[in-house]
């Protein structure tokens, strides 16, 4: 058999098992619900961390390293409006992480698949993460 001869062999066996499968369902078919919105939040804000949190803690660690002159510079810039949106938004993506990482650890026992308690805790997540940094930050702005 010639290479061409075997690869058109590999094709037909492979398209021959797949004629009587059931297609999944496309996205279109899913009714979105906050349950999809919150895990694709946590993927999100896990990404967030570990790209921009990660970040900012090397830029600090650097900066306590390097000398007063260098915590220095890393303190204005993070005490600029725009330091200041991205801590604010780490600390979000670090509550709002927890939130719905605690709600999968629920659902890892096994509890909390009913429909009305997942759309609930679905629905709290992302309302307590907001809540817990704005509780975070009135702790750290009011003392």
């Amino acid at each position: 058999m010639t290479l061409p001869q075997a690869r058109g062999f590999v094709s037909a066996m492979a398209n021959a098992g797949t004629k009587n499968r059931p297609l999944s369902p496309h996205l279109q078919i899913w009714k979105w619900g906050p349950h999809m919105f919150v895990s694709i939040l946590h993927r999100i804000t896990g990404d967030g961390m570990a790209l921009v949190g990660l970040g900012v803690l090397l830029w600090w660690l650097g900066a306590l390293a390097g000398g007063p002159a260098s915590y220095a510079t890393f303190a204005w810039a993070m005490t600029t409006p725009i330091g200041y949106l991205v801590l604010v938004g780490i600390s979000w993506a670090f509550f709002s992480h927890m939130c719905s990482g605690l709600r999968h650890l629920v659902l890892d026992t096994g509890a909390g698949y009913e429909l009305k308690v997942n759309k609930t805790w679905a629905t709290i997540c992302p309302i307590a993460g907001v809540l817990l940094t704005i509780a975070f930050w009135a702790i750290l702005l009011l003392r």
